[in-house]
This record gives structure tokens, C-alpha cells and sequence, in this order.
């Protein structure tokens, strides 16, 4: 366990085990305290899917039934996703789900019904956070990477990144400073990102038929490269 004396710039990196797969990161992710949020969150919701996936689907942050249920993608929008997964001939079965920030975000709504309103996290709220889906990227390996929205896509590629200017595009990832993004076996070129919008953002769309059929689109593209 970090001491005291941790500092704020460090994050999450402290609490992130050297050793161990997917089961040992997720119950040391319980314990972090590397940002604030953990505060109010009901608990950590670590990522979840086989730890050898080809595929590895990130979103922003977990929502109000995830918060609750500890799993990633089990509300509203990940109920859209797993069925644009489908439309689009990929496997939910096989594909690993987690998000850019492992902790609920939210303000909550004290006129009328009690609520909780998600909100987007912040840039140090994300650096924070990294080192834990730095190491999922390492223990999963995946051949493909999703970028579920921009918060995703700048979790992953950096704060200049936009999804209306990337989306559907196989994009190469090459080694960074702290993202494993390349296998480092000589074949670094396999290594892709598909951008894509987030599935609240279909929920939220006034024509939800046709950003639905968009978002089937561009997992069609993660389909095809995956064979």
C-alpha cells in the first residue's frame, strides 16, 4: 500500500502491481486512491473480458449501474454496444471491456427524484488513472484497440486527439512513454486504434437510428482487420 507520502502527480502508479494478471490488477485497483473520485464512488470498476483478447473496447468512465454492479458496460449504453458488437460480427464473448477512468464521475440531483448526472472527467483525472489501463494494455494484448469517444481517444493517443477527424480509420499505435501500445516483437505494425463515437452518444442522438447504423459501420471495420 502507498504511504503517506505519496505524491499527487504519481496517480495511480503506486497501487499498480509489477506482477500478476488481469485478477491481481483488479484487487489492487479496489484499494486505489490514486485521484479523489474514489470519495464518492460506490466502488473501483476494473475492466473485464478475457485476459488474452484481440480486441479491447475503452470507454470514458463507468456510469451510475456500473458504479453499482462493479462491471463495466452493463447499463444503457453498454447494452447498445454489445448489440452494435453483434450487428457488426464481433464477439462480445471475446473482446475485453474497460474504461479511460476506473471511478464514477457524477454531481448529484437533489430537486425532484434523486439522481446522480454524470460528469466528464478531467485531464489530471485521466493521467491518473493510466497506469492502470497501461497495464491492461500490457497483460491483454490486444491486436486491435477501440477508442470509445474523444475522452477514450485522448486517454490513449493524447489531448489534440478528435474523433470527428479519426473515427472508423485504422489508426497505427507505435511505443509511448507510458502506454504499451506496440507489441515490441518486431511486428509494432499490426498494432491498430479505431476510433469511434462513444455509445451514450447514440443514446443521446436525435436520430438514434442512423448514429446507431454509424457506430455498427465502424465496428465493421475493427471486424474485418480482426478476420
Amino acid at each position: 500500500m502507498p504511504g503517506s507520502d505519496q505524491k499527487a502527480s504519481d496517480g495511480a502508479l503506486p497501487y499498480v502491481p509489477t506482477r500478476g494478471g488481469i485478477p491481481a490488477l483488479r484487487r489492487a485497483a479496489a484499494d486505489c486512491r490514486g485521484c479523489p473520485l474514489y470519495e464518492n464512488a460506490t466502488q473501483t470498476v476494473f475492466g473485464a473480458g478475457p485476459a488474452r483478447a484481440r480486441l479491447m473496447l475503452v470507454g470514458e468512465q463507468p456510469g451510475d449501474q456500473e458504479d453499482r454492479a462493479g462491471e463495466p458496460f452493463v447499463g444503457p449504453a453498454g447494452r447498445l454496444l454489445r448489440s452494435a458488437l453483434g450487428e457488426a460480427g464481433l464477439d462480445e464473448d471475446q473482446a475485453y471491456f474497460t474504461n479511460a477512468v476506473k471511478h464514477f464521475k457524477f454531481a448529484p440531483v437533489t430537486e425532484g427524484r434523486k439522481r446522480r448526472i454524470h460528469k466528464a472527467p478531467s485531464l489530471g483525472e485521466l493521467t491518473a488513472c493510466r497506469p492502470w489501463l497501461a497495464a491492461e494494455l500490457r497483460r491483454v494484448d490486444p491486436e486491435l484497440v477501440v477508442a470509445l469517444g474523444a475522452t477514450a481517444g485522448k486517454s490513449l493517443l493524447g489531448g489534440s486527439f478528435k474523433v470527428t477527424e479519426s473515427r472508423g480509420a485504422l489508426l497505427p499505435l507505435t511505443p509511448g512513454t507510458d502506454l504499451p501500445l506496440a507489441t515490441g516483437d518486431g511486428s509494432d505494425g499490426d498494432r491498430r486504434l479505431l476510433a469511434t463515437v462513444h455509445p451514450s452518444a447514440v443514446l443521446r442522438s436525435k436520430d438514434r437510428d442512423e448514429a446507431f447504423a454509424g457506430l455498427v459501420s465502424d465496428l465493421r471495420v475493427a471486424s474485418r482487420f480482426l478476420g
